[in-house]
């Protein structure tokens, strides 16, 4: 999924980084502290790696270092900006293993009750516990009380496997596409939009677990 946020991996941290690959027990979701910023941009710089490839050039693929990722959440994190932005993490006991960006939309044709999801990623050994289940769900609960009646998400249309959990988890695609600049050269990639009714009577049916977290 696409990001605003090009943010990743300090190694002045204490979190381990082998992570989980069967069922986990305590699996949650909560809110992102500064303190996650160096896990948040780890699993970033390797699931971005993962979506990108033969996407952006490689030099730009180089760039999707940790470090860099996670200086940006620390940042955007301490500092957020105004309005329902939230960084939500998804755990496994203590360890982070995935995470989802929030906020507002920020669509030329979105209206004020529009919010969306910016960036959404889980470890690719960490898959298939149901960790993108909860992050949609908590987006979904987290928008909707601040008052979202629809959910907005782009997605790299070659990135199969996140549309399908996504269209999976509610949402679909409204015809809409963009295409974005991702290198200095102005090489660009094509994302599609998927969208959902997540008021109160129309929330996106979650995913059951076991089905492909999105990457």
């Amino acid at each position: 999924m696409s990001s605003t946020h090009h943010d990743a991996h300090d190694h002045g941290h204490d979190h381990p980084h082998t992570h989980p690959t069967g069922p986990l027990a305590d699996a949650s979701v909560r809110i992102a502290r500064e303190t996650d910023a160096p896990a948040v941009g780890f699993v970033q710089a390797v699931v971005w790696r993962e979506a990108y490839d033969r996407v952006v050039p490689a030099e730009v693929l180089e760039a999707f270092e940790p470090q860099a990722f996670a200086s940006a959440w620390r940042q955007s994190l301490a500092n957020p900006p105004q309005g329902v932005y939230r960084l939500l993490a998804a755990c496994a006991g203590d360890q982070v293993v995935g995470f989802a960006s929030i906020g507002p939309s920020q669509d030329p044709d979105a209206d004020p009750a529009t919010g969306e999801v910016s960036a959404l990623a889980v470890y690719p050994q960490a898959r298939r516990s149901g960790h993108g289940s909860r992050l949609v769900n908590a987006a979904v609960d987290t928008l909707r009380g601040a008052g979202a009646e629809t959910l907005h998400a782009w997605v790299l249309a070659t990135d199969e496997q996140t549309r399908a959990f996504l269209v999976a988890s509610g949402l679909h695609p409204d015809g809409a596409f963009r295409d974005r600049v991702v290198s200095p050269a102005g090489d660009t990639a094509r994302e599609v939009r998927l969208v959902a009714d997540i008021r109160p009577d129309g929330t996106p049916e979650p995913s059951p677990d076991g089905s492909p977290d999105a990457p």
